[in-house]
């Protein structure tokens, strides 16, 4: 969960986010880098008088600066494709959830269970409980069990909507007529929340994302009380 003044990303939830994660530190300190170079170059020039007459047609020096840039990027890219590797088709999923967008709510069916799909909507302000969260709460979560790999299929009904959660490393967008597929595995119990990234009326700030990871038993335990409900 984000908090005021926060400058970093979530706390990873799963793997994935860990991946992303590490990849951030490492990409911004290739930029770092490259910035305190630039800086001291531009320094340098800026306070000193001396010159060399031999930067003026030095071969060397072009292939320096024409091949170090071009290290740096495949530095960069080959943890980038490592990632999106990772990220894509899961081709054995544990479970599989079906969500759609809709203006202004999302909708989940669990297709692995005979009977079990509901609605899931903003609890307005006045109904929040103590502890909830304004404009992040939900009055029916999406429930997945920690440690299982989850497909989520999402759709839209309506309009261009987007399936987002910054702590599972998910966001995909939702598309009318078309199935999206996002793919991801909590590593631990907790409330992870979210919203409709991609603006989609009036009421898009409206529409939050809540994913709650239990254990396998209670997660059993949920799904047989949610079907008979």
């Amino acid at each position: 969960m984000a908090h005021p003044l926060q400058l970093g990303f979530q706390d990873a939830a799963s793997p994935i986010m860990e991946e992303l994660l590490h990849f951030h530190d490492h990409a911004l300190m290739a930029v770092f880098l490259i910035s305190a170079l630039v800086l001291y170059i531009i320094t340098t020039l800026m306070s000193t008088k001396l010159s060399n007459t031999n930067t003026i047609d030095a071969q060397e020096i072009e292939m320096v600066w024409t091949i170090m840039p071009a290290i740096i990027l495949i530095v960069i890219a080959l943890p980038s494709l490592r990632i999106l590797y990772l990220m894509d088709e899961m081709s054995n999923p544990d479970i599989t959830v079906k969500a759609i967008g809709h203006q202004w709510y999302w909708s989940y069916e669990y297709s692995d269970f005979t009977d079990l799909n509901f609605d899931s909507y903003m609890v307005s302000t006045k109904d929040l409980s103590p502890g909830q969260f304004r404009l992040l709460e939900v009055d029916n979560r999406m429930v997945t069990p920690v440690g299982m790999a989850t497909r989520t299929l999402i759709t839209a009904d309506d309009v261009l909507h987007s399936w987002a959660v910054p702590s599972l490393g998910v966001k995909t967008d939702a598309i009318p007529g078309r199935l999206s597929e996002a793919s991801f595995l909590v590593s631990r119990p907790g409330v992870y929340y979210g919203q409709c990234s991609e603006i989609c009326g009036a009421n898009h700030s409206f529409m939050p994302i809540v994913v709650e990871s239990l254990p396998i038993k209670e997660f059993l335990d949920w799904s047989s009380a949610s079907e008979t409900a």
